[in-house]
């Protein structure tokens, strides 16, 4: 990937910032995993390195020669391997700061979770970081926020990209079908995030970049264009597509926010995700859930462009009580810290009220139609229902209605209060 053409093309950008990021290379190629020492030594990543995989990332990675390569241009290699990693807990990033503390650099060998630790622990101890991908299940590989589960809440945390990524694509094509479907759903979570964004900078003049989001779109473009190659073992659709889900990470970090990739349908997963963790139930992996919230939003977000052509808004009449009763004892300080005060005091009913019409037009500019949204997730392999998720009739309504208390950001769901819906009203 061109890093700096990318970073040419957004010279003296009209929004007035200087675009930039940290990440120095991303090598997305047949064969990679052999040239893995080549490359880092290329860039000067340290040569004595804490090594984190899971014993299947590990398993198909040291198979395709990883173990060989970096040994051959003299890396000396510290090994933690889980049996697996579901999700990531701020107990496993004290775990790898214990390990990494007589180490230069640590090298994720996975996706999503895996990352994370290691991103949080490299940003937080000065060490130099590289992914290893094997999957393209996720958009976060180049982002500079880690979500972590503490106190049965998932926070985003702000680090630093990583300074290497590489992917072989023989490894990301003979990757998991539902790793790569659920690459794909967090994808079209980007029409939502854009929508949000978009709203957003309209009422309230919070900073938007049209060439950043231009980034994501191009991005999602790429990665729809590809639907019906997702499920293939295709080596080149899944270099494609991998490349898109590194792109959409590049944007957040060019943006220094995580608008150009996720909106309410992100946070409607991640209510859904620390009501499972509180209760000890598996969640699901982030992008299958994500895509479902993102149809589910899509579709009452049309709705409302739809049905209501005009808006009557009024302050934000939320009852306290009843918001905190929807979450868990643990959950309570970190809830009531994102609303004290609430986002909503950004927002004047006045301007909400005028604005709504171009709020309806950024939804139909932004969004596609439900439908047909539904049929290219279906041809991706996404599931598309909730009961897919497991997630049941009750929690899905709850996580609908409460879950934009979960962030300190303007999303059009956290507006419906002000405008007298029920957000379960203008579903389906």
């Amino acid at each position: 990937m061109d890093l700096t053409a990318i970073l040419k093309n957004l010279e003296n950008c009209p929004c007035g910032k200087k675009h930039t990021f940290y990440t120095e290379r991303v090598e997305i190629s047949s064969g990679a995993t052999k040239k893995t020492g080549a490359i880092l030594s290329e860039v000067n990543f340290p040569k004595n390195v804490l090594l984190v995989a899971d014993e299947k990332t590990w398993g198909v990675a040291d198979a395709e020669g990883l173990s060989a390569s970096l040994a051959e241009c003299g890396f000396t290699v510290k090994k933690l391997i889980y049996s697996s990693m579901m999700y990531a807990r701020i107990e496993q990033v004290v775990e790898l700061k214990a390990l990494a503390a007589d180490v230069d650099g640590i090298i994720s060998v996975g996706t999503g979770s895996l990352n994370d630790i290691c991103r949080v622990t490299s940003h937080e101890m000065g060490k130099k970081f590289c992914i290893f991908a094997t999957a393209p299940s996720m958009d976060g590989f180049a982002s500079d926020t880690a979500p972590i589960i503490e106190n049965n809440f998932k926070t985003s945390w702000f680090v630093e990209q990583p300074y290497v990524i590489i992917a072989d694509t023989k490894i990301l094509a003979e990757s998991p079908a539902e790793l790569k479907a659920a690459g794909y759903g967090d994808m079209v979570a980007k029409y939502m995030g854009l929508a949000d964004w978009r709203i957003a900078n309209v009422l309230t003049g919070e900073y938007y970049c049209e060439n950043i989001a231009k980034v994501t779109e191009d991005a999602l473009a790429k990665m729809v264009a590809l639907t019906d190659r997702v499920q293939s073992n295709d080596e080149e659709a899944a270099g494609a597509i991998m490349e898109a889900l590194v792109l959409s990470g590049l944007a957040m970090k060019l943006a220094g926010c995580s608008r150009p990739a996720s909106g309410s349908e992100h946070v409607v997963s991640h209510y859904w995700e620390c009501y499972k963790l509180a209760r000890g139930i598996w969640p699901e992996f982030h992008g299958k859930k994500v895509g479902v919230a993102s149809l589910i939003i899509n579709d009452l977000y049309r709705n409302l462009a739809d049905k209501l052509p005009e808006v009557k808004a009024t302050a934000d009449p939320t009852d306290w009580e009843d918001v905190y009763s929807k979450f868990s004892p643990d959950q309570l300080p970190e809830v009531k810290k994102l609303n004290t005060p609430t986002i909503t005091d950004k927002v004047d009913p006045k301007k909400l009220e005028e604005c709504w019409g171009e709020i309806r037009k950024i939804i139909y500019e932004s969004l596609p139609e439900t439908e047909k949204l539904r049929e290219l997730m279906k041809r991706a392999g996404c599931v598309t229902e909730i009961e897919d998720i497991n997630v049941s009739q009750e929690l899905f309504e709850t996580g609908i209605r409460y879950h934009s208390y979960m962030r300190y950001r303007i999303l059009l769901t956290r507006l419906l209060p002000m405008i007298g819906v029920d957000p379960i009203d203008y579903i389906g």
